[in-house]
């Protein structure tokens, strides 16, 4: 989640928190998230300040868990808020969205490894979704709550319907957009791409 997309979310959160609540049960329900309100709630006028105060520093997991279950609906389908994918679920590190399609799932799986010591946590389709979880909406879910994606531009990458899907929306989200060639023919994504460290191309805005 984006810092703006952050802050956006708490606001709805905050707003509905006034008007649902008094003082005292805004510290009861935030407890239930595991938030501490060591504030004194006496010394605020404002309900919606207090309410803010004990989220800004809080994780998106725990802001987004908190939009669900006061039922901000509205804000999920206009800004694509979700719970984040299950591998991703209480991380801190940084989420990469590794795109690919599934005769290379070697390699996007070896390039997450990778990453592992650089504290980013890379979403691997093919690998990370559990046999009983619904495959679209995991990967919806780290699609909406990735940091940044990676294309894996292998040959056959132009021409998938679900890689190119991904891009797109990758694109629309206005995240940094990345990719690893391992063709020499420059297809399925935006020109406008400068070399950066590593052999990786980024999407320049």
């Amino acid at each position: 989640m984006r810092a703006s997309e952050k802050l956006a979310l708490i606001d709805r959160i905050v707003g509905e928190l006034e008007t649902r609540y008094g003082y005292r049960e805004i510290d009861a329900y935030l407890n239930e998230f595991g938030i501490s309100t060591p504030h004194e709630w006496h010394r605020w006028n404002s309900k919606r300040e207090y309410s803010a105060l004990h989220l800004y520093s809080k994780p998106a997991d725990t802001i987004i868990k908190i939009a669900e279950d006061l039922g901000l609906d509205s804000f999920h389908s206009s800004h694509g808020i979700s719970s984040p994918s299950q591998n991703w679920v209480d991380t801190t590190r940084f989420r990469l969205f590794i795109s690919h399609i599934a005769k290379n799932k070697d390699k996007a799986t070896r390039l997450r490894h990778c990453l592992v010591p650089y504290e980013i946590s890379g979403f691997v389709a093919h690998e990370d979704i559990n046999a009983t979880l619904e495959w679209q909406l995991e990967i919806e879910r780290a699609l909406y709550t990735m940091d940044a994606f990676l294309a894996i531009h292998t040959k056959g990458f132009k021409d998938s319907y679900w890689a190119q899907q991904e891009v797109g929306f990758a694109l629309g989200r206005g995240v940094r957009l990345y990719r690893s060639r391992w063709t020499k023919i420059r297809q399925g994504l935006s020109p406008n791409i400068r070399r950066s460290p590593a052999g990786i191309e980024q999407q320049s805005r």
